[in-house]
């Protein structure tokens, strides 16, 4: 709760992108606008999208406190007609059948976490265990080179693909790996790393 007194103490709004409110491991999602004094300084941002796995279909939602609603539904009514029918009426299906689908997909990106986690870390890649969403963030320091150099090095010689850590504006020598993807592509991956590794770690 330390972290809400600048909000409580300034009088601020709060804007908290919630996407990956279902997709977390060994612990709960606490909706900001739950806690103590935030309900009426929160806008709460949502989706469809990492939770249900429908990206493309362009749909999310915000809560907010109704005069914060009533600005927003101006702006946006003369900007954006509305969310595809389509979109909508799938959303809905997710909302009342989905729950157990997003069980098995939380499960299962549990088990590609712990192999990308456990396998940087036995070649040297120092990364810590993420608490949600679907991406690892190790340090490259081992390697000897920066972020950019190992993404741009790692993607011509052994063709896979990282993200250099100072697009999220991280500081140090870390990338961004995702397993959203299948555990045998994970396990590829790693065995290419590896082989690269033993060249430049």
């Amino acid at each position: 709760n330390s972290g809400l007194n600048s909000p409580l103490e300034h009088d601020l709004l709060v804007i908290s992108d919630e996407i990956y409110d279902r997709l977390v491991y060994d612990h709960e999602h606490v909706c900001i606008a739950s806690l103590d004094g935030m309900h009426d300084r929160t806008i709460t941002l949502g989706g469809f999208s990492k939770d249900y796995a429908m990206t493309g279909w362009r749909i999310g939602y915000a809560a907010a406190p109704s005069p914060i609603l009533g600005a927003m539904r101006k702006i946006h009514q003369y900007t954006i007609m509305s969310a595809p029918t389509v979109s909508q009426v799938a959303a809905l299906e997710a909302l009342r059948i989905g729950n157990e689908h997003v069980e098995m997909m939380v499960a299962e990106y549990d088990r590609r976490r712990r192999l990308i986690v456990d396998g940087l870390n036995e070649l040297g890649l120092k990364t810590f265990e993420p608490r949600g969403a679907f991406y690892a963030f190790p340090s490259v320091e081992a390697s000897g080179m920066d972020d950019e150099a190992f993404a741009e090095r790692l993607l011509d010689e052994e063709r896979v693909a990282v993200i250099p850590g100072n697009a999220f504006g991280a500081e140090g020598n870390f990338v961004r790996c995702s397993y959203a993807t299948s555990y045998e592509k994970i396990e590829e991956a790693l065995e290419r790393m590896r082989r690269f590794m033993q060249r430049h770690g």
